[in-house]
C-alpha cells in the first residue's frame, strides 16, 4: 500500500481539542431546621463569614473565580460555580466552602467536574488532511509535532475563550449532556467528516443567540458521569427555553444529544448572601 493511501485510510477519527479553565459546580441544600435553630446574632455572624470568603472568591484574578447562584426548583438551594487553572486549586475551592461555618448548615445535593473545551472540527480536517497529503504517519514524530504546532497557535489566538471570567449575566443555565451510543445510531462510529458538517450546523443555531446568552462547554470525559457540561448565562430566563428547543430541531440534538438535568439560578453577589439566607 502506498504511504499516501496508508495515511489517508488511518487518519485519527478523534477531533483536536483545546483545554482551559477547570470548573466545578457545586449544588448544595441548606439544612433548613439546624439553621432555624440557630439564633439571629449566630446566623449574621455565620452568614458574615461566608460573604467576606465569597466576596474574595468571586473577585476575577488570572482565570480563578467563584460565582454563587440561587436555584430555582427542589435540586437545590445554592450553586457554587468555580473557574480555576487546575484540578489543585479547584480542590482548594472545594476545601474553602467547607471550613467556612455555614458549610456545617449546608448539604451537597450534586455536583459536576469538568474542564473548559473547545472542539476544533474544522482545524483538525484541514491539518489530518494535509498531513496525510504529504504521507505522513499518524501519530509519528513529525505528525505530533505538526499536531503540537497548530494547538499552540489555536490556545494562543483562543486563550479568551479558555480562561475566560464568570459572565456577570443575571441568570445561569447549566445541564450535562452525552452523545449517543445506541445501536441504531452511534455519534462515535460517524466518519470525521459527518460529524463536522453536524457540528457546525449545529454551531449556527447557537450564532443566532450570541448577543442574547454567553455560552462555556466544558468537557467531562473521564472526569463526571456525563461527557460535556453546557452553561449559559443571560439576562432573560427565556432565552435558555427558546435556544435549547431550537437546538432540538437540529440533527446533532435531534438524532444524537441526551441531555441530563437542568439547573437554573439567580447570581447571588456576596453582599446579597445575608439577605439570601436570613430571609
Amino acid at each position: 500500500m502506498a504511504p499516501e493511501t496508508l495515511a489517508e485510510t488511518a487518519i485519527p477519527a478523534v477531533p483536536l481539542t483545546l483545554e482551559g479553565a477547570s470548573v466545578l459546580h457545586q449544588m448544595m441544600r441548606l439544612r433548613r431546621p439546624a439553621w432555624r435553630s440557630l439564633s439571629a446574632a449566630a446566623r449574621s455572624e455565620i452568614v458574615g463569614e461566608a460573604a467576606a470568603a465569597l466576596e474574595r472568591m468571586e473577585r476575577p484574578a488570572d482565570g480563578r473565580q467563584s460565582a454563587c447562584y440561587s436555584l430555582l426548583g427542589h435540586k437545590g438551594d445554592l450553586l457554587l460555580l468555580h473557574f480555576r487553572r487546575s484540578f489543585e486549586e479547584l480542590n482548594e475551592a472545594q476545601w474553602e466552602v467547607a471550613r467556612l461555618r455555614l458549610g456545617d448548615y449546608l448539604e451537597p445535593a450534586t455536583s459536576y467536574l469538568s474542564m473548559i473545551e473547545l472542539g476544533l472540527y474544522e482545524s483538525s480536517a484541514k491539518v489530518y488532511g494535509a498531513l496525510a497529503a504529504r504521507g505522513v504517519q499518524p501519530h509519528s514524530e513529525e505528525w505530533n509535532r505538526e499536531i503540537e504546532n497548530v494547538l499552540v497557535r489555536q490556545r494562543a489566538a483562543m486563550a479568551p475563550r479558555l480562561w475566560p471570567e464568570v459572565p456577570s449575566s443575571k441568570y445561569i443555565c447549566f445541564y450535562p449532556m452525552d452523545r449517543r451510543r445506541g445501536e441504531s445510531v452511534n455519534w462515535y462510529r460517524e466518519p470525521m467528516a459527518g460529524r463536522q458538517r453536524l457540528m457546525h450546523e449545529h454551531g449556527m443555531v447557537g450564532r443566532r443567540y450570541a448577543g442574547e446568552v454567553r455560552q462555556v462547554i466544558t468537557g467531562s470525559i473521564g472526569f463526571d458521569d456525563w461527557e460535556w457540561g453546557v452553561d449559559l448565562f443571560a439576562e432573560d430566563p427565556l432565552v435558555f427555553k427558546k435556544l435549547i428547543y431550537e437546538m432540538r430541531f437540529d440533527e446533532v440534538s435531534a438524532v444524537y444529544a441526551l441531555f441530563g438535568p437542568f439547573y437554573v439560578g439567580l447570581r447571588t453577589p456576596a453582599a446579597d448572601l445575608p439577605g439570601l439566607l436570613e430571609a
